[in-house]
């Protein structure tokens, strides 16, 4: 057997994969969308792992970076200074290929790297490590849900929506110009009440989002409730006993 076999498998795999990203990405010309993504994630993730093994006192992994005078640099240093830079480069100057993927890869890098710090540019201290820090991952899932919704578009999800709704029997074989419209209101409607329940969780990022994106805010109204929350508290509230 030659070092270059591959399964059939695995070549039909690569090119149900190859033929996905030309017709639903390269041929929209989404590729931009699609890379910052990618360096997004990706980028929030080395970072957070890299944090987390540094916590861990991992001898091989690179410390923290610190001035000769021990000023610990957050990594949202780096980010901000990557989002500028980038930034600056994508809309002032006229890059070609690859100039201009390369410069959506480093400004989603520099995305990861800020808002894996979400919290403490919020909270003005350092709050990684405390209950506080998860404001950071909720920032992260809100970005990514925004920046998918971006990559497929608006009507993807109104075509998911109506293809659901076609399937367990709500319709006819398609709608038809404004049938799906009391679905739609319906849904947006849902999506109103999801960041109710966000806001009474004390999840307000994703209340605020998710009053105009419902899949934000039944993201967030499914998610553990921030301690604190009236929601927390009322859980947490002794059941009353009555008197004899």
């Amino acid at each position: 057997m030659s070092a270059s076999y591959h399964p059939r498998e695995v070549d039909a795999l690569w090119n149900d994969l190859s033929l996905a990203y030309e017709r639903h990405i390269e041929a929209t010309g989404k590729e931009m969308h699609f890379l910052i993504l990618l360096a997004f994630l990706g980028s929030f993730g080395f970072i957070r792992t890299s944090a987390h093994m540094i916590k861990a006192q991992v001898s091989w992994w690179p410390g923290n970076v610190e001035t000769k005078g021990g000023t610990h640099i957050h990594h949202m240093f780096w980010g901000i200074l990557l989002l500028m830079t980038m930034g600056y480069l994508g809309l002032a100057t006229d890059l070609g290929s690859p100039w201009l993927e390369l410069t959506g890869i480093a400004f989603g890098i520099g995305m990861g790297l800020t808002l894996d710090e979400f919290a403490l540019w919020l909270n003005l201290k350092d709050v990684y490590w405390s209950e506080k820090g998860r404001q950071s991952i909720d920032a992260v899932i809100v970005a990514t849900l925004m920046l998918v919704l971006t990559l497929f578009g608006l009507q993807f999800w109104i075509d998911m929506r109506e293809a659901f709704l076609l399937a367990v029997g709500i319709g006819g074989r398609r709608f038809v110009g404004t049938e799906s419209l009391p679905w739609l209101v319906s849904f947006q409607l849902f999506g109103w009440a999801c960041a109710a329940v966000c806001f009474y969780k004390g999840k307000n990022m994703f209340g605020i989002v998710g009053l105009f994106v419902p899949i934000v805010a039944l993201a967030g109204a499914v998610m553990k409730a921030r301690p604190g929350s009236r929601w927390a508290r009322r859980r947490e509230r002794p059941p009353a006993h009555s008197s004899a």
